[in-house]
């Protein structure tokens, strides 16, 4: 656990060494889990400050506005999210997997994500914003592995992307479903993990 500190006062280092656990970084940690409970709308300064161990003032003082903390959250995770998911244009299979088992892990990844979408449809479609420019990135490399030879030309890459994101996210976007088929016959992570990949497989073969 680590020790109490004031408001304002720093505690701790990065693990990369010598970068202080500031209050910003306090208030982003608090707003994060914030934000992932509760949307934007739900969301409380007054609760973020105090999870922060700061006041609303100081957090104001990073950010002008709850929307605009909310923005910055949520670009830091989709930075995390790029990261950790890179797609392979020859095994989306693999790439579906990939991104179950962030969301497996991280389920409150993908509540922060959707609650943009639902509460700020418009920055969602901004054709600026860091979210615009993964999916192009992700959908210059699918139209690539077309030009190749390693995906079937016949499919719009637009619609490739939305099926495979669809289907990786299916039991963190529907828990009600996996909570009903748990009572009647209980099935594990690695099982439910193992129907999806065989779905994509299907649609998108990997590329030996």
């Amino acid at each position: 656990m680590p020790r109490s500190v004031s408001s304002d006062q720093t505690s701790g280092t990065t693990a990369k060494g010598g970068s202080a656990d500031s209050t910003r970084e306090r208030i982003v940690a608090a707003a994060k889990e914030e934000f992932a409970r509760h949307g934007i709308a739900g969301a409380r300064v007054d609760r973020i400050a105090k999870q922060a161990r700061t006041s609303k003032e100081r957090v104001y003082a990073y950010f002008r506005s709850k929307e605009a903390l909310y923005a910055h959250v949520a670009e830091r995770e989709l930075t995390a999210l790029v990261e950790a998911t890179q797609m392979d244009p020859a095994d989306l299979p693999g790439y579906a997997g990939i991104l179950f088992d962030h969301f497996t892990a991280r389920p409150d990844h993908y509540r922060l994500i959707t609650w943009g979408r639902l509460e700020l449809a418009e920055s969602a479609t901004n054709p600026t914003g860091p979210l615009h420019a993964t999916i192009a990135g992700k959908l210059d490399q699918l139209r690539d592995a077309q030009c190749v030879g390693l995906l079937d030309p016949a499919w719009d890459p637009v619609d490739v992307l939305a099926l495979i994101n669809q289907i990786a996210t299916t039991w963190v976007g529907q828990p009600e479903i996996g909570a009903a088929a748990d009572q009647a016959a209980p099935s594990s992570v690695a099982t439910r993990r193992a129907a999806l990949v065989a779905a994509v497989e299907r649609l998108f073969p990997r590329v030996s």
